[in-house]
């Protein structure tokens, strides 16, 4: 008989024997630990890669059916458990895909771990600029004129990356025909798809990109699917991609010792999104309008929806998004980013019957938009914050050239024409503003000021703080 939730099913198990722990970790099955009573009883399923448990990177029993049941779910050709999040899987993509010195195509504004990766495999960026989306205020997809333009111009390319959908939940609708024209000339189209593990719940979702025909797909499950941080999906369905090639990268990668926290929260966040049946998407589109309707009943405050049913733009007009991601959470509401014009919030995939706290949910933003009316403004909101960028770039210096060069500290104020030394990533959302070995120009420098006058936060190598930023010298 086959199990609804392999991995699960054999913790448990495990678990029921009381087993003694003479093996790592060192917590003991939570005997040692002073945290929480909370946190300490999950550690009793802490454990390691011990009889009836299976091996993580040589699966055979409970992780292989389990890992059956994902492809199963999502109809690819195969699919893995992630524990260090989609980072991994998206290097391990890169590296499967592309050798140093050979050309990839880059949707320009791809979260950070696609840079990261690009640097550590030593492959020649190409970079396609996305298309500028006036409702939601942000850049959004690439367009198919752009990359069927980079794919003549530059020849050898052995990979296009994009991401779908984007952070903000806008969802390309030339998805499809984009990949059709990639693989006509043979190249295979890698997906950043963090943000779309739960499109296969129901057809009034955008449709994932492993439906459309990329070639792998890697979903952050832990950001709309019930798992835990940093647990995510890798699938491949492809004619283009070395299988094993990638399992092989996988295995570099990935930690040697599994957590098996993550590991089951990713046997049941599968199961959750294949058990989602017509009644269950019912039930939550019904919450969902009247929960938006409520919404925009509040005075001063502007809804927005985007493709994504799981994500809502909030607005107050005069004041940053910033200004009211602080308003919301003195009434102790949490949202996923603020940016110069909004508040990204991200719904929960509820099943019929679920309660979640809409109600109080509102009456809290209500009052957080009072508090927020009751400042001064700060500084009038622009309504348009896109710059002319060129369609298809190519950095100055590779990463290795860049590694190779003197560098200098200057003010981010005379940086223009100047070579990037350092990468400057607003975060949340995780697209690097400014990357190594990139020409800083004027509409970069205009949206790094904009952001820092906002009030945004940044990682990477900076002193922003000092109004300095690291170049080639």
């Amino acid at each position: 008989m086959k199990k609804e939730k392999p991995l699960v099913e054999a913790l448990q198990q495990f678990v029921e024997k009381k087993p003694v722990s003479m093996h790592v970790p060192g917590h003991k099955n939570g005997l040692l630990s002073n945290l929480p009573k909370e946190l300490k009883t999950a550690l009793t399923y802490d454990v390691t890669e011990l009889t009836g448990l299976d091996d993580f990177h040589h699966p055979e029993e409970a992780i292989l059916e389990a890992e059956g049941l994902l492809a199963e779910t999502y109809q690819s050709d195969r699919s893995f458990f992630l524990v260090n999040g989609s980072t991994v899987g998206n290097l391990a993509m890169i590296y499967a895909t592309c050798k140093k010195d050979e050309n990839i195509i880059i949707q320009r504004n791809a979260h950070k771990s696609i840079f990261h990766a690009l640097e550590l495999v030593g492959a020649n960026a190409i970079y396609v600029t996305p298309e500028w989306d006036e409702k939601t205020k942000t850049y959004t997809s690439v367009s198919t004129e752009t990359i069927k333009s980079a794919l003549e111009i530059h020849k050898n390319v052995k990979a296009v990356v994009l991401t779908y959908p984007t952070y903000y939940g806008v969802a390309s609708k030339e998805l499809q025909s984009q990949i059709e024209i990639c693989h006509s000339y043979n190249v295979p189209v890698l997906v950043d798809e963090a943000h779309g593990a739960h499109f296969i719940a129901n057809k009034d979702f955008p449709p994932s990109a492993l439906q459309l025909g990329a070639d792998i797909v890697v979903q952050s499950a832990h950001k709309t699917l019930p798992a835990m941080t940093m647990a995510s999906f890798l699938h491949i369905k492809s004619k283009l991609v070395n299988v094993e090639k990638v399992n092989h990268y996988l295995r570099i990668l990935q930690s040697s010792s599994p957590s098996y926290l993550l590991l089951a929260s990713l046997d049941d966040a599968r199961h959750y999104i294949q058990t989602y049946l017509e009644s269950d998407a019912v039930y939550f589109f019904d919450r969902r309008k009247l929960w938006v309707e409520a919404l925009q009943s509040i005075q001063s405050l502007e809804v927005v929806e985007v493709d994504d049913p799981l994500k809502l733009l909030l607005r107050v007009k005069g004041y940053t998004g910033f200004q009211l991601k602080t308003a919301l959470e003195t009434q102790k509401i949490y949202v996923e980013l603020a940016d110069t014009n909004q508040v990204l919030l991200i719904l929960p995939l509820l099943k019929n019957g679920q309660a979640y706290p809409f109600a109080d949910l509102r009456m809290r933003i209500k009052d957080a938009v009072s508090i927020l009316k009751k400042e001064p403004i700060i500084r009038n909101v622009s309504d348009h914050t896109s710059f002319e960028i060129a369609k298809i770039t190519m950095p100055e210096n590779s990463f290795a050239q860049v590694e190779q060069n003197e560098t200098e500290w200057i003010p981010y104020t005379r940086s223009i024409g100047r070579i990037s030394a350092g990468m400057v990533i607003p975060y949340p959302p995780g697209i690097p503003l400014f990357v190594p070995g990139e020409k800083i120009t004027v509409s970069r420098l205009s949206q790094l000021e904009e952001l820092l006058m906002t009030g945004a936060t940044f990682q990477g190598t900076h002193q922003l703080e000092n109004k300095l930023i690291l170049v080639i010298k």
